[in-house]
């Protein structure tokens, strides 16, 4: 894969979680997007949005692996299924390459412990669990996408764990507000951490707002940079992400991190035509961003 290809500007899918259940899918435990790989008879669905990303203008699509981390499927006794499960979204996500040779798979690599969190265990057992998840998806993604991740250390166990397949890999990392990711650190100190198979680094699943007030920080990286934004009205509920998540079941995040009304596809577009005069090449959606939202950002280059 060619490694300047986000110094021009390409554009990202949006959120395959929630768009699942704005389309039916039935929630199981905290298992999100992996139950529609767990039952067969949503296996077209995910490649239907995967498609409907597509058309709407999106050059890359995101494996559907964020909650196919085994501490997520232990938690709902699955853990057996772990490479069952992550064989699928990729057979799935090639499925809807083979009709779109133009397009490219990321293999998501989602955070191993929990999501908008520094994972505080140690690097050999990060690196172990990123390396077990990327072996599988080496053989059918173009690049790897560190999924929302939430430290420094993190991104390090990553690029340990991905080295042995010499395919580059882009960073996005999570802010939930202020200029710090949840670990203290700033964006730029990436700079110091980041290989030659770096292809870019974004905040990701943050909104608009929160991207616009550290705009500064991420215009240092010495990277292609941009935004997968999202449409929750907060990703740092009171009490915490993670106590919220299982005291609200964890079947839908909107039930306790908030659906913003105001985020249609034309403000989401006045956003990233903001975003891209300021140096922004990477573009796209998470969380509530849907494919409209997808094709209105499209429709600002």
């Amino acid at each position: 894969m060619n490694k300047d290809f986000f110094k021009t500007t390409k554009i990202l899918d949006g959120g395959m979680g929630q768009e699942l259940l704005a389309r039916g899918m039935e929630p199981k435990g905290t298992l999100w997007s992996a139950n529609a790989l767990i039952e067969e008879k949503y296996h077209n669905l995910i490649l239907n949005i995967h498609n409907d990303f597509i058309k709407s203008g999106a050059d890359v699509i995101v494996t559907t692996t964020f909650t196919t981390r085994r501490k997520r499927l232990r938690e709902n006794g699955i853990e057996d299924q772990f490479k069952f499960l992550n064989q699928k979204a990729c057979e799935i996500a090639q499925k809807a390459k083979l009709n779109n040779p133009h397009i490219k798979i990321a293999g998501g690599l989602p955070p191993q412990d929990l999501t908008y969190e520094e994972d505080k265990r140690s690097e050999k057992e990060i690196t172990k669990d990123h390396l077990e998840l990327a072996e599988i998806l080496n053989p059918s993604v173009d690049f790897f996408y560190f999924d929302v991740w939430s430290s420094i250390k993190e991104i390090r166990c990553g690029i340990e764990a991905i080295k042995k397949f010499n395919k580059p890999y882009l960073v996005g990392v999570h802010i939930s507000e202020g200029n710090s990711l949840p670990s203290g650190e700033k964006i730029s100190e990436i700079n110091s951490i980041i290989t030659e198979n770096c292809l870019g680094v974004i905040l990701a699943c943050v909104s608009p707002e929160n991207y616009e007030n550290n705009l500064d920080e991420i215009q240092k990286l010495k990277v292609p940079f941009g935004f997968k934004l999202n449409g929750f009205v907060t990703t740092k509920p009171k009490g915490g992400y993670t106590s919220q998540y299982k005291e609200n079941d964890g079947s839908n995040p909107n039930s306790f991190l908030g659906q913003r009304k105001d985020l249609d596809p034309e403000k989401i577009s006045i956003f990233a035509k903001k975003f891209r005069e300021n140096g922004a090449t990477i573009l796209g959606g998470c969380c509530e961003t849907r494919p409209s939202h997808i094709e209105a950002i499209k429709n600002t280059i």
